[in-house]
């Protein structure tokens, strides 16, 4: 198998902190500098599976940034410069305690509680009716509280958001304007490449100056989900399942595998050929999304050339 990035233990001048997300490894330095590590791990149902996916950090960093480049105009953001295939690097933020879903269509989380009788998801409305993968008649946003490490994200209305003030009400009214801003903005570039974005999620935080900007990933697989536009009107008035560019493949994989995060259960065994078939998926997922051809990094010592571009960038901001 090809080498993967599981894990970073950089000293990067001028670093102050380290903290370990799920699958980003969030570097602290002087003068209000973040560096954002993409690392290869695969998360689902908020578990870390045991081994990383070829490529996978690169992917997500680089469709981050790419979206991020592609959306600045209308939203500002967090990022400064990507010195590294796996690297972000830009300007730190207090963030915002809660996620910001949004979702145009009934999938994924939305249809699983759909199924199970439910109406109303994070006090948005679901009309009657529907089917999964049915567009909503308007996007609804649906936030989550962001989940400390090992622990569930967990479904919030905005009205117990503001009633518990984990986001005042001016700050939380330019997060609603930002994630419908952003979406739209989504929208249209997936379907310059033929896709739909089903559902998005973005994290926002503040800058020492105050400032409210986009911040992690942006419309990646990892955090969005994309249907592929020809022949999803035919597929659902068949009633079939819709051809889709987002990690669910993964999550149906183990819960046909009998996992879904939930107490008790074990996780099943990645085979080379599986983490293999993972890593082409997701070099598809980046062109299809991005419309470019992917170029893949050298594996061979990715810590050490990830320590060494950073540190070189670091050299023209110091």
């Amino acid at each position: 198998m090809k080498s993967t990035l599981m894990d970073t233990n950089f000293q990067f001048p001028g670093q102050k902190s380290v903290y370990k997300g799920k699958v980003r490894e969030v570097y602290t330095l002087e003068n209000n500098i973040l560096v954002m590590v993409a690392t290869d791990r695969l998360s689902a149902f908020d578990v870390v599976m045991p081994r990383g996916i070829p490529y996978k950090g690169q992917i997500l960093n680089q469709i981050a940034t790419k979206m991020m480049a592609a959306t600045e105009d209308i939203v500002p953001n967090w990022l400064l410069a990507t010195p590294d295939p796996n690297v972000a690097v830009g300007k730190a933020c207090e963030p915002f305690k809660v996620e910001m879903v949004i979702r145009g269509y009934l999938s994924g989380h939305a249809a699983r509680e759909y199924k199970a009788g439910k109406r109303v998801l994070c006090g948005e409305p679901m009309p009657d009716g529907m089917k999964e993968n049915d567009k909503f008649p308007d996007p609804i946003i649906t936030p989550a509280t962001k989940a400390e490490k090992g622990d569930h994200d967990e479904d919030i209305s905005k009205t117990e958001i503001l009633d518990r003030v984990i986001v005042s009400a001016s700050d939380y009214e330019v997060l609603e304007t930002y994630t419908k801003t952003l979406f739209q903005r989504g929208t249209e570039i997936a379907a310059e490449r033929g896709l739909i974005l089903v559902d998005t999620k973005y994290e926002f935080g503040k800058t020492k100056d105050g400032e409210i900007v986009l911040i992690d990933e942006i419309h990646t697989p990892d955090s969005s989900r994309y249907f592929y536009a020809e022949g999803y009107s035919e597929r659902q008035s068949r009633g079939e399942a819709q051809k889709q560019l987002s990690k669910e493949f993964v999550r149906q994989w183990l819960i046909s595998n009998g996992f879904q995060g939930l107490k008790g259960q074990k996780l099943p065994k990645m085979e080379d050929s599986y983490i293999e078939s993972v890593s082409e998926r997701y070099i598809e997922l980046y062109e299809s999304i991005t419309g470019e051809t992917f170029v893949k990094a050298n594996l061979a010592n990715i810590e050490e050339r990830i320590l060494a571009n950073v540190t070189e960038y670091l050299k023209t901001i110091n």
